[in-house]
């Protein structure tokens, strides 16, 4: 099977596979491009929490033999094989890379690298059970995050990346928590430590080349905003979260975490100060601290699921958060910027919701509601059809899984009628030109 970049896939589920050798390719125009592959295991925290779980050619297998490496004499160049059920617990994920030797030091770039690609094989049948080819719409860019092998409650699954960075790998070691020494780049990186950063040394650190663990996803927001002809816009973006008793094991599995991550990407491209408002609600609501990627880490865990002042798990009752997120937007910080504010709810939307919509058509908020789950979501099905409103100022999609839809996909349908709703304020004079 093919695979799309930003696309998930199930790897155990349905099959019996334990062994996967994970084989690369890619052809160099110039010869003397040194090109590496390496593989980071991750912690929950997105840390390659000791340096025996930076996996290369100068560290070619983990502590107990579950991730190795190794060059291929035929049908490839390099290889990562994975015992996905030796792979120690605290691993969560296992992201995949590909980087040019020294490349910004020798001038060489992924520009000069065509037909990259990543075969997924059961090793024990040499069935392929996946390819992923990218890397057509790298330039300049001398690291590549090519995927991650990730687990999904007791299953495995993978995702298809294909995203390129600056900083080689050095960028990536920094980003995955390791210390690079400074009297070599990333490839001499067997002397690399993972120590403790406080906030000061975070802060200290320079920017300018590190990979943010969303940038993946803020690249792909800017791929939707070119398309949707939103580039130059600016707007603060908001989510509200359904805590009602149905979503628990969404936010025990981490599903909420990602959705966080997700829209946090899209409020990092629209708005300067690159943060993303946040709300939760059952019955009652709690407005949080606002998310940015510096914070992102255990945001959901830290602020919401490990937070006793919040009311979790009772039904849902939607007017109270949404006049809260008004007072917000028009009273306590009266500005005409446009709010794009994505509701996360999983069926049960109350009828009076109807009505705070109607009322807010005259304001410069988009509510883009997201059902998620298997509900008939009767109340915001309505929504594109109902009257007595000054402009269409709400929208629904419906994605049954939501862990299964590509970033890509989530995108293009999340900013699909914002533009629309954009053009009519400004022709109702709700939004300045």
């Amino acid at each position: 099977m093919q695979l799309l970049k930003g696309q998930k896939v199930d790897l155990t589920k349905g099959r019996n596979t334990t062994n996967l050798s994970l084989q690369f390719g890619w052809t160099a125009e110039d010869k003397s491009i040194g090109i590496d592959v390496a593989a980071f295991l991750l912690s929950e925290q997105n840390r390659c929490e000791r340096d025996e779980n930076f996996i290369f050619y100068g560290n070619p297998a983990s502590s107990n033999g579950s991730v190795s490496h190794s060059a291929l004499t035929q049908g490839g160049n390099e290889a990562v094989s994975v015992t996905l059920a030796a792979v120690p617990a605290e691993i969560a994920r296992i992201a995949l890379t590909l980087t040019i030797y020294e490349g910004e030091v020798l001038g060489h770039s992924f520009h000069a690298v065509s037909h990259a690609y990543l075969r997924l094989l059961d090793r024990d049948t040499g069935t392929e059970l996946f390819r992923f080819d990218y890397g057509s719409d790298l330039g300049q860019e001398t690291a590549v995050v090519v995927g991650e092998l990730y687990r999904y409650g007791s299953e495995w699954k993978f995702h298809a990346i294909g995203s390129g960075f600056n900083g080689g790998l050095a960028a990536l070691c920094t980003n995955y928590g390791l210390e690079v020494e400074k009297s070599g780049t990333a490839e001499v990186a067997a002397t690399v430590e993972a120590p403790e950063r406080s906030t000061e040394a975070l802060q200290e650190q320079p920017t300018g080349n590190i990979l943010s663990s969303i940038d993946l996803r803020k690249k792909l927001v800017g791929f939707t905003l070119e398309k949707k002809q939103l580039i130059g816009v600016t707007a603060r973006v908001g989510i509200v979260l359904d805590i009602t008793g149905s979503m628990r094991n969404l936010y025990n599995n981490g599903t909420v975490q990602e959705i966080v991550e997700r829209i946090l990407a899209v409020a990092c491209e629209f708005d300067d100060n690159g943060s993303l408002d946040v709300w939760v609600y059952d019955t009652e609501f709690s407005r949080l601290p606002p998310v940015t990627e510096r914070e992102l880490g255990r945001y959901v865990f830290t602020h919401i699921i490990n937070n006793k002042h919040i009311h979790k798990f009772g039904r849902n009752n939607e007017p109270p958060v949404m006049e809260d997120i008004i007072k917000k937007y028009t009273e306590e910080e009266d500005d005409t910027t446009p709010v794009l504010i994505i509701f996360i709810n999983d069926g049960g939307v109350v009828k009076p919701t109807q009505k705070v919509i109607r009322a807010a058509s005259v304001l410069p908020i988009f509510w883009q509601f997201v059902g998620i789950g298997d509900s008939d979501f009767e109340v915001l099905k309505g929504l594109d059809t109902m009257q007595g409103r000054l402009v269409d100022n709400a929208s629904f999609i419906h994605l049954d899984r939501i862990d299964t839809v590509s970033d890509e996909e989530l995108y293009d349908q999340l900013l699909n009628e914002f533009p629309l709703w954009l053009k009519a304020a400004k022709a109702k004079r709700i939004l300045r030109d």
